[in-house]
């Protein structure tokens, strides 16, 4: 990759989350720190009004907008692949989101790119597996709890008693099984941290209760801890 188009990616970087690091920008393109911050200058002697926290990372001043960000063709087909894969789980909030999501993103293309991501979504197809996999409707909802810390109310069946409870919980993360969605939640009932299985939901309920325990959770500890 040339420095024009580099400096160019580590820009989209910078767009994509709150606080980057100079490291991870060194790391996805396999270059020095050095070389970081020498780039990083250049977009700041271009115009773009890049801060710093020392010993954070970098980061793009509120209110500054940029052009739209043109996608390259494996980009595209990458994320035509991947709805694929979405509407084969049938989760129908996150199919819905990512199809709207999908739309917009269309809408930046050249009609040269248009034209050949159309001729790939009639060649490509994802089978569904002779289980049938329950559908559901929550992961927006719950994907809304766990960014704003909200607690939600949860009317669950138990997987082998079969029996129905109303809970309320605090969502902390997610994560795919081969066929199942999973939440990992403290749940108030129980005093413990619990996980639901989202095709066992029969309710769910977004409350007005802010809660603010939780907020260092990390899941890749948790899953070494429960599942080792």
């Amino acid at each position: 990759m040339n420095r024009i188009n580099r400096i160019t990616a580590i820009l989209t970087q910078l767009q994509s989350k709150r606080i980057v690091t100079a490291q991870s920008i060194a790391n996805r393109f396999d270059i020095s720190l050095r070389t970081v911050y020498r780039d990083i200058k250049s977009l700041q002697e271009a115009g773009v009004p890049i801060g710093s926290k020392n010993g954070i990372g970098y980061f793009i001043v509120d209110g500054y907008r940029l052009p739209p960000i043109m996608f390259t063709e494996q980009e595209a087909n990458a994320l035509i692949t991947a709805e694929k894969l979405v509407q084969q789980k049938n989760e129908k909030s996150l199919s819905k989101n990512y199809t709207s999501a999908l739309i917009k993103i269309k809408a930046v293309l050249k009609n040269q790119q248009k034209q050949k991501i159309e001729l790939l979504e009639n060649r490509i197809r994802s089978e569904k597996t002779k289980k049938i996999i329950p559908k559901s409707d929550f992961l927006a909802k719950i994907q809304t709890g766990i960014t704003d810390f909200i607690q939600l109310d949860l009317t669950y069946r138990s997987i082998y008693k079969n029996e129905i409870t109303k809970r309320k919980i605090k969502p902390l993360a997610l994560y795919f099984t081969e066929n199942d969605w999973i939440l990992i939640a403290f749940c108030t009932l129980r005093n413990d941290i619990r996980e639901f299985r989202l095709d066992k939901m029969e309710s769910l309920k977004i409350t007005n209760e802010i809660f603010t325990d939780f907020k260092k959770f990390n899941l890749g500890m948790y899953l070494d801890e429960v599942h080792k």
